[in-house]
């Protein structure tokens, strides 16, 4: 509807141009926007106060030379001018009945738009460091990610999805460690766990894997182990330091064949984990990008390099500096440690720079809430660089907080103490926790309610929704068992009857699909569209309360079956979008 008047606005436009009442550039697409008051009409065009200058007179005068030279529409009932200058419209039935038809006839294409013209966008999203299980908070990202990559596919865009798998760094030594101790634990060693070691069961089922297959191969005494490592935190010593001690003292006694086969069996073993988790939660990905990748083709060197020799880098105390602080970050950031270690610092700039060096239009980076100051170092070193930074959007989720029984659920991966995806899903289901992950805007706290997911009433919103589809289901078996036909006629036919206040409401809500979806898909808020679809459920189920369908009048059938199998395909439509499913019984 929208793009309707659009259109209808800009010929009026290029007329006024042609006419030379206004300048050519006059001639572009008019912002038209839904009334906020339905006294006003259905939509609300500000051109007129826009152009009034350039047209060099008043906005009220401007408006009616607009009105006089819109083409003639049998979608328009009336168009007003209101107050300075603004012009209203007022769709006339006609055009409510043509979205229905639309919706039948375009069927899963219904909504959809070219509006993103093929422009290459590459969404990354969920990347969690491969130490641990997905946990309910990487759940949230895992389900807004794929939704915001689904919804600029549905608008024209082409979307390459990628995971940036952490395979290197301190962490994934951590993890090597804490799954060589474990093993140790199983070899009979009497062995005291670093504090700061991974702590939950998936790590003793890797040192259990580790020990079945190969033995006491790999054992080491724990008096050997543990000789010259600094003391741990709780005997007053330093954590930090300890752990890594430890991952040293791994590194010497095994030796790099042995410890990077523990590395690997760890890394594959969680990986893979994390591949299925996020494929049963309906998350795919075009690539799996490894970050060990960019140090073994000497990406990360090369650009370490460049900055270097451009002269944003100095050395302080053994260690290579960014002036980040030169491009507006806080303070300047290390990139090299004066151990000549790499930091995750310095992959990621590398990595950023291959995504833009990879040609796309546009780089998506969803990260967690707690990143936000990692946003502007990034920038900071791709500006650096020369890289065109507005290409570079970066999307901040807040952490979900979940609840059972009214009470919050602590979540910690290095302690083992959290909620899995895994559970989450075998817990509410995977249409639920879909849903409700999206249901806010992503920089918004989410309270993710465990009994409200799982709970079969109208409280939960997306049984509610799915209950209208199955409803609609339901209404076509039952005309089935009473021999009745409908089999919908083509176009508008019959729709003219549907006039009462349930069925008006309905085809205006119909109606702004198209634009509900464009807008949350340019705007990345999967959130509009779960909002729209419990309007539009809602609507359905009044007006399922208030009308029979399988009225013996043929004529009245034939309309009400078109506007309920245009509600199905449009629910249908979106919750495939959401990454939820359409049941056809409840």
């Amino acid at each position: 509807m929208k793009h309707l008047l659009q259109q209808l606005v800009f010929q009026a436009l290029s007329q006024l141009v042609a006419t030379g009442e206004l300048p050519p550039e006059a001639a572009a697409p008019p912002l038209i926007e839904r009334a906020r008051d339905p006294r006003h009409g259905d939509f609300a065009c500000n051109v007129a106060m826009v152009l009034a200058k350039q047209a060099g007179c008043k906005p009220r005068d401007l408006a009616q030379r607009l009105v006089a030279a819109l083409p003639a529409s049998p979608l328009l009932e009336r168009v007003e001018i209101a107050g300075p200058g603004f012009i209203n419209f007022t769709l006339a039935t006609a055009a409510y009945d043509a979205v229905v038809a639309e919706a039948l006839s375009q069927g899963p294409n219904f909504g959809r738009s070219q509006v993103g013209a093929g422009k290459r966008v590459q969404v990354e999203f969920v990347s969690a460091n491969p130490t641990g299980p997905l946990h309910v908070g990487h759940g949230r990202g895992a389900a807004y990610g794929a939704v915001v990559a689904a919804l600029l596919e549905a608008v024209g865009f082409c979307v390459h999805r990628e995971y940036y798998v952490n395979d290197a760094g301190r962490q994934m030594d951590i993890l090597a460690a804490s799954v060589w101790l474990r093993y140790l634990e199983l070899c009979d060693e009497t062995i005291p766990f670093p504090i700061n070691g991974y702590k939950g069961d998936y790590v003793w089922d890797i040192a259990a894997t580790l020990h079945r297959e190969h033995g006491n191969t790999y054992q080491v005494a724990a008096s050997e182990v543990f000789a010259g490592v600094v003391a741990d935190e709780p005997v007053g010593g330093d954590k930090e330091a300890h752990i890594d001690g430890l991952v040293n003292q791994a590194k010497r006694l095994l030796g790099d064949n042995r410890y990077r086969f523990v590395f690997e069996l760890g890394l594959n073993t969680i990986l893979e984990d994390i591949r299925d988790d996020l494929a049963l939660f309906g998350v795919e990905y075009e690539e799996w990008y490894s970050e060990r990748s960019l140090t073994e083709s000497g990406k990360v060197n090369q650009l370490i390099d460049r900055l270097r020799e451009s002269g944003h880098l100095y050395q302080q105390e053994g260690a290579w500096w960014f002036r980040s602080s030169a491009f507006g970050d806080e303070k300047d950031r290390v990139v090299v440690r004066d151990n000549g270690q790499i930091t995750y610092f310095a992959s990621d700039i590398a990595y950023h720079a291959d995504k833009l060096e990879r040609g796309f239009d546009r780089v998506i980076d969803i990260w967690g809430a707690d990143h936000h100051g990692y946003v502007p170092r990034v920038k900071a070193a791709l500006q650096a660089l020369g890289d065109e930074v507005e290409r570079l959007d970066v999307l901040l989720v807040q952490f979900a907080i979940l609840y059972q029984g009214g009470e919050r659920v602590q979540m910690s991966t290095r302690s083992g103490e959290f909620v899995t995806l895994r559970e989450l899903r075998k817990e509410v289901g995977r249409d639920a926790a879909r849903f409700f992950y999206v249901m806010r805007k992503c920089e918004q706290h989410l309270d993710f309610d465990l009994d409200l997911a799982k709970s079969q009433s109208s409280d939960n919103p997306v049984y509610y929704v799915q209950y209208a589809h199955a409803r609609i289901c339901s209404v076509l078996r039952q005309a089935a068992e009473r021999e009745l036909a409908v089999e919908p006629s083509a176009g508008t036919t019959h729709l003219e009857l549907l006039d009462s206040l349930h069925e008006m409401a309905l085809k205006r809500t119909l109606s702004r699909y198209p634009e509900v979806l464009e807008s949350a898909a340019l705007q990345h808020e999967p959130h509009q569209l779960t909002h729209y679809v419990r309007e539009l459920a809602n609507d359905f189920h009044t007006y399922y309360n208030a009308h029979p369908f399988l009225v013996e009048e043929a004529a009245l059938r034939d309309g009400r079956i078109k506007l309920i199998l245009a509600v199905r395909e449009v629910l249908r439509n979106a919750l495939g979008l959401l990454g939820v499913s359409a049941p056809e019984e409840m």
